[in-house]
């Protein structure tokens, strides 16, 4: 038992680990400001498909990382990542029951929650506005959800069986 819990810890972290590689892997220049928002993703998955590993602690970390990784005010993504875990445990037990695309449009939304306090707290550090392609993450998101959602499950099953 303690064996399985082990490997389902590993399996965690080593998502988060991926998922954060493809946030900061460089883009081509066109294609930076519609990079999908991976790490919160994952965040999201886990937190529905396995709410009793991945909560509001777990996210503030991930977030804290995050922040160190991107070199951004400390404690940005640690806040937005924690009100996004909170918001997805409230409705994990709906979300799981969503066709794909209603999952892709609670994660859209989830996304843009996340993208709007970010941007307060940009205005708050008296950073410059952003302009509308500060948006396209949430909507390159939206799109990538149904493929993510899919490989994200097949692979967990593969390596630790159906929680």
């Amino acid at each position: 038992m303690a064996s399985r819990e082990n490997a389902e810890r590993s399996f965690v972290a080593i998502s988060f680990l991926v998922a954060l590689v493809f946030s900061i892997v460089v883009l081509p220049e066109w294609a930076r400001p519609a990079r999908p928002e991976f790490v919160a993703m994952m965040l999201i998955y886990w937190c529905v498909s396995a709410p009793e590993r991945v909560g509001i602690g777990f996210a503030w970390f991930v977030g804290i990382v995050m922040d160190v990784a991107h070199g951004v005010l400390l404690g940005q993504h640690a806040l937005t990542f924690s009100l996004v875990a909170w918001a997805t445990l409230k409705l994990h037990q709906r979300i799981r029951l969503f066709p794909i695309w209603q999952q892709a449009l609670s994660v859209f939304l989830l996304i843009v929650l996340s993208q709007m306090l970010t941007l307060w707290i940009k205005g708050l550090a008296g950073q410059p506005p952003e302009t509308w392609t500060y948006w396209l993450p949430s909507v390159s998101s939206f799109v990538l959800w149904p493929w993510f959602f899919l490989l994200m499950r097949g692979t967990r099953r593969y390596f630790l069986g159906a929680l």
